[in-house]
């Protein structure tokens, strides 16, 4: 599976291309499916925010689905084991991106397990998966204790499926938890590689390669 791991979305014209480049052809030629299941575990998400990002209407951004995609679906985690796998997977593989939204990292981690999604991954080598905050953290194999906001087993590991860790929405005007003396606290913290990244700033991974895409502010950490 190729890689897009965002703080903000595609915020930016080099973020767009790496996105492209990342699809190998036109957004417009190109099938999405939105995952909002993130929002549902943060306790400042609501229903208003998932119908925001559904339709792409947070103010003064794009982010995902207003890119000018060929089609774009929703695709609720939480439902999937409702409904059979031999029903979903075809949707899944069909789709050139999947665009998985912000919210709680561990939450979202919790349902792609619960969901077979995680199991499903490794099978998709040509799938774009273009993470934003959490939807992005989820792939690393820790995300911090003090971005967990949904605690059941109190762990802050997620699916590892990258060797690092993100700290998202650096420096984020009026967001002081957020600075660039939070991530080297939080990087001393997590102990392994990471970066942190701003909302203009992605990393694209694909085969194995990880390149950071900026326009932005970044901060490599224990590398």
């Amino acid at each position: 599976m190729k890689m897009l791991l965002t703080s903000g979305g595609v915020t930016n014209s080099s973020i767009r291309s790496a996105l492209v480049e990342l699809l190998g052809k036109p957004i417009e030629e190109c099938h999405a499916l939105l995952i909002p299941t993130a929002q549902w575990g943060h306790p400042l998400c609501s229903p208003q925010t998932v119908w925001m990002s559904t339709a792409g209407r947070w103010p003064d951004q794009q982010g995902l689905t207003e890119l000018g995609w060929r089609s774009v679906g929703v695709l609720e985690l939480s439902a999937l084991p409702t409904i059979g796998r031999e029903r979903w997977e075809s949707w899944v593989a069909a789709a050139d991106a999947l665009l998985v939204d912000g919210g709680e990292a561990i939450y979202l981690s919790r349902w792609m397990r619960e969901s077979g999604l995680a199991d499903l991954l490794p099978s998709l080598a040509d799938t774009v998966w273009v993470g934003v905050s959490a939807g992005s953290m989820v792939m690393t194999p820790r995300i911090g204790k003090q971005f967990v906001e949904w605690d059941v087993e109190g762990s802050d590991e997620a699916l590892g499926l990258v060797d690092f860790s993100i700290f998202p929405h650096l420096d984020y005007p009026g967001w002081d938890s957020n600075s660039s003396d939070s991530a080297a606290r939080w990087a001393a913290e997590i102990e392994g590689h990471s970066f942190a990244i701003d909302d203009h700033t992605a990393l694209a991974i694909q085969e194995g390669e990880v390149r950071v895409v900026s326009e932005g502010k970044w901060l490599e950490l224990n590398a």
